[in-house]
């Protein structure tokens, strides 16, 4: 445990200890960038709001991101049952998907108006493109003697899915899902600094108007590690559900 974490563990307390030296006397100017110490304490400033600000986004993050698994597997799943409709909307979804994802959301708030919802569809817009790709990808390399073997045995197309398809697809699926929680933080701070009302990307906005540099880098560490709790959770699922030998590196 100590050996595989560790390393780690000590990059990020090297990087704390970096940032503690280099806005120490003599360095940064505290304006430009408040010190760790100062940073966290305005967590004890109630003005700030940290509790709801902190759930909004972290509901907004998770919301979107399960509806892009959601979505996203089930497209995986119709294009390899589907070859017309790979060839139709696969590349339709490759060309949606280079629409630079800042410009759709404030068409977004038009939509939908301000608050959860846009935000959420914005996450779900970001996140969603790599679930589909990967476990498209997983879904077709399955061995073909193997689907050879199990036609003979004459399985149903739902067997074939269950037994075979799925579990070899598993891997590929959490490697998107992992590239997805990475997107899906990026999506809810857009949308929360684009239409929103609440959130800690709109604490950020509001910080930056008055040049409150401590909040703005406390919303900063709070993002962070909403972001670090979701990719943790998708490692931790695919730890249980798939086998060492099997995930991807």
């Amino acid at each position: 445990m100590v050996r595989r974490h560790g390393p780690a563990v000590l990059a990020h307390l090297a990087l704390l200890a970096l940032w503690a030296w280099a806005t120490g006397p003599g360095g940064v100017p505290r304006f430009i960038m408040p010190g760790p110490v100062e940073t966290a304490a305005t967590l004890l400033v109630p003005r700030y709001g940290w509790g709801g600000h902190l759930l909004v986004t972290a509901s907004e993050a998770a919301a979107g991101f399960l509806l892009a698994v959601g979505v996203g597997v089930t497209l995986a799943v119709t294009f390899t049952w589907s070859a017309p409709a790979r060839r139709a909307l696969m590349p339709l979804l490759v060309t949606l998907n280079l629409i630079p994802k800042v410009a759709l959301a404030p068409i977004f708030v038009v939509w939908f108006g301000y608050g959860l919802i846009p935000n959420i569809v914005i996450t779900f817009v970001i996140a969603f493109f790599p679930i589909v790709i990967t476990t498209a990808r997983g879904l077709a390399e399955v061995e073909p003697e193997l689907l050879d073997l199990v036609r003979v045995v004459r399985a149903t197309r739902w067997q074939v899915f269950r037994k075979i398809q799925l579990p070899s697809a598993l891997p590929y699926l959490f490697s998107g899902m992992r590239v997805a929680a990475v997107l899906a933080i990026a999506g809810t701070v857009v949308g929360e600094f684009i239409g929103s009302e609440a959130g800690l990307g709109f604490v950020m906005l509001s910080a930056q108007a008055t040049v409150d540099t401590p909040a703005m880098f406390m919303a900063l560490v709070l993002i962070t590690l909403v972001g670090v709790a979701l990719y943790a959770a998708v490692v931790g699922l695919e730890h249980a559900a798939v086998p060492a030998s099997a995930r991807l590196r």
